[in-house]
């Protein structure tokens, strides 16, 4: 079942105005400030090394088929 985000928002809205506790006010300011952030920022730098080798790979068309990958990575999914 989706969520419809307009009455989520507003319900939201709503607990926010009655909330009291200061530690969950600045929780959700941070989770507000994290938004933002790129997660290519927060990765290493041998992630960043793999995705752009995967990048090369594809520009390079050195790809496989799905049906092999769901072969060799179907237990995980």
């Amino acid at each position: 079942m989706e969520i419809n985000i307009q009455n989520a928002k507003i319900d939201l809205i709503q607990w926010l105005t009655t909330l009291e506790d200061s530690s969950i006010i600045k929780k959700i300011m941070e989770l507000r400030n994290t938004e933002n952030e790129d997660w290519w920022d927060k990765i290493s730098d041998a992630e960043k090394e793999s995705i752009e080798l995967g990048l090369k790979d594809a520009d390079n068309g050195n790809l496989k088929p799905h049906s092999e990958a769901k072969k060799i990575y179907g237990k995980w999914l």
